[in-house]
């Protein structure tokens, strides 16, 4: 198979007579907001590259079933459209798995919180989701095909199968149908340069690549032993990292990034660089893993397992940086890919106008017990999860009595897949997650009352825990005794409607909203910082931003200028925890 395609290419002008170098970097569309989208498309061409790679995420466009959604951060059309417009051909990757750091690897939450459910095989009822899903999808995609005038050029089928699964008939299934249902271009699959991920992952009549961060040599080798016909081809060359929660940023040395991008250019590869810009998982569509924690160990080699929930930055250390800055790192892949796409490439568009910096001062609060006071509760005898109570993130108070009286007790949340905060009368006694899901309590008198607030954090991305549900997974025991009998109040993400009752904001515990007034002159891009403050959310006139979280390493949240207006803007922040001085600080720095 060769990348040869006759005619004139729509979105380069370049003549397909002969083979076109496929030069491109991933960048996705929906963690760039729509009006920036030129900006960094605009990025990818001064550095020189010739086309852009972008997932399809199905939880996005799909939140519940048989309801889409193809506007704002998710017209994945337009965005083909400013693509083109851009004079960029276009790398498709619609999964339905799609990995990326996002939330359940792209997969609804709705669909992979049904009990019993299998996934990413065979599986009737998930492929007749996914069929579902794609034949909504593909028709939309099909006009952008370069063999119907558009600069869609390539369609990968799933995503690193190889490192999850070996159903070869899954795997069938879906380049089967993608080609049932117009996409006519070539297809490929993308894997780790390991045999047995290569074995796994790759099917006859399409084309194998390979994804890996160095040694560029060992993984085309790798790849010709599997697929001698196929030529080198890396889908992911990863140029540098994703942080999580209480880790520290990752790094990759820029002239130590670009050698490694020379040398797989001089094999004569095709590359995609994972990530040209990386952008911001806002809301709550970072995803997580489970990984083998650092200490722990048994004398039987036994490593146990840690969550670890990505931080809401997608830097990843890219060449063009989260606010759209060039980095050094911009620079020096310019440098290499100036020797392949020519050295008359356009300069780098002026970056946004910057606000000045500032600081907000919070002077309303709303404690979460007034608004949940208006959130009907679900009756049921143990914690239902959160896709139960059809929540895909947000919090959930489960509320039960423990009898008594008993001076002593173990409490235990069994599966707790998230975060906690356990109260006993109206008194916290304890924060709890994954790693620590025990807490000794009393019970002086006849009974007390049990509240436990549940904040989800991101759903696993990859590995065998994806599919995995939020909530209290396993019930919640006293010793070896399950406590039945309780109510659940679910709270989206969301700030629409707040019951605001006009308290004057302070510092203090949380859980707590604070609302406070950002006035500017004309939009601009800043950072809100939040020091004194401990975890939660912050939104911009109702757009949720994403997480913030004093462990770190992230410690300013990206506010990018079209979610500002000239004029008044209102910042709302959930305190979970405490803050010391409720006052939000805006930055006019590049990000951290």
């Amino acid at each position: 198979m060769s990348n040869v395609v006759t005619g004139r290419d729509p979105a380069t002008g370049f003549d397909r007579g002969g083979r076109v170098r496929i030069l491109s970097g991933a960048l996705h569309y929906f963690r760039v907001l729509p009006e920036q989208w030129g900006h960094r498309l605009a990025m990818l061409r001064a550095m020189g590259l010739n086309t852009v790679e972008t997932y399809v995420p199905w939880n996005l466009h799909e939140p519940r079933p048989g309801r889409y959604v193809f506007d704002g951060l998710a017209d994945v059309e337009a965005f083909l459209g400013a693509a083109a417009a851009a004079q960029l051909r276009v790398i498709l990757r619609p999964g339905p798995y799609i990995c990326a750091e996002w939330d359940n690897g792209g997969l609804p939450s709705w669909l992979t919180g049904r009990p019993g459910q299998r996934i990413r095989c065979a599986d009737p009822g998930y492929l007749a989701a996914v069929d579902a899903w794609f034949d909504v999808l593909i028709p939309r995609l099909v006009p952008h095909l370069v063999t119907r005038g558009g600069n869609v050029i390539l369609v990968q089928v799933e995503n690193e199968y190889g490192s999850y699964g070996t159903d070869r008939e899954y795997l069938r299934h879906l380049r089967d149908g993608l080609r049932r249902r117009g996409i006519d271009v070539p297809l490929v699959t993308s894997d780790g340069a390991r045999e047995a991920m290569l074995s796994a992952g790759t099917i006859p009549d399409v084309r194998a690549t390979v994804n890996f961060g160095s040694e560029p040599e060992q993984a085309f080798a790798a790849l010709a032993r599997h697929r001698p016909q196929d030529p080198p081809f890396c889908m992911e060359f990863w140029c540098g990292w994703y942080a999580y929660w209480g880790g520290e940023w990752v790094t990759r040395d820029a002239k130590d990034a670009a050698d490694v991008l020379g040398r797989i250019l001089a094999a004569g590869a095709d590359v995609n660089i994972y990530l040209a810009h990386g952008g911001t998982n806002f809301g709550a569509w970072a995803g997580a893993k489970w990984a083998p924690a650092t200490d722990g160990y048994r004398p039987d080699g036994y490593r146990p397992e840690q969550y670890r929930s990505d931080i809401t930055s997608y830097d990843y250390d890219a060449p063009i940086a989260e606010d759209g800055s060039p980095t050094q790192k911009f620079w020096e892949f310019r440098r290499i890919l100036a020797g392949y796409a020519g050295p008359d490439l356009p300069e780098p568009p002026p970056p946004a106008p910057a606000l000045a910096p500032s600081r907000i001062d919070m002077c309303e609060s709303l404690p979460l017990s007034r608004v949940l006071r208006g959130v009907a509760a679900v009756q049921a005898a143990t914690p239902p999860t959160f896709e139960e109570l059809d929540l895909h993130h947000g919090l959930v108070q489960y509320a039960s009595v423990l009898p008594g009286p008993c001076p002593h007790e173990t409490l235990v949340l069994d599966g707790l897949a998230d975060r906690a905060q356990v109260w006993v009368d109206g008194q916290r006694v304890a924060t709890l997650d994954s790693g620590h899901n025990r807490v000794e309590v009393a019970v002086p008198g006849q009974r007390v009352g049990l509240q436990i607030l549940v904040e989800s954090m991101g759903r696993t991305n990859l590995g065998p825990r994806l599919g995995e549900r939020k909530g209290i997974l396993g019930g919640v025991r006293r010793g070896e005794q399950f406590v039945h009998g309780w109510s659940a109040r679910p709270v989206p993400l969301t700030v629409d409607g707040l019951p605001w009752a006009g308290l004057a904001a302070g510092p203090g515990t949380g859980p707590v909203y604070h609302r406070g007034y950002l006035e500017v002159d004309r939009p601009g891009d800043a950072r809100l910082a939040l020091p004194g403050w401990t975890k939660g959310y912050v939104w911009v006139n109702g757009f949720c931003l994403g997480r913030y979280w004093s462990v770190g390493p992230q410690h300013s949240l990206y506010l990018p200028w079209p979610l500002l207006r000239a004029g008044r803007n209102e910042v709302v922040v959930l305190e979970l925890d405490e803050v010391a001085e409720p006052v939000v600080e805006v930055l006019s720095t590049a990000p951290e």
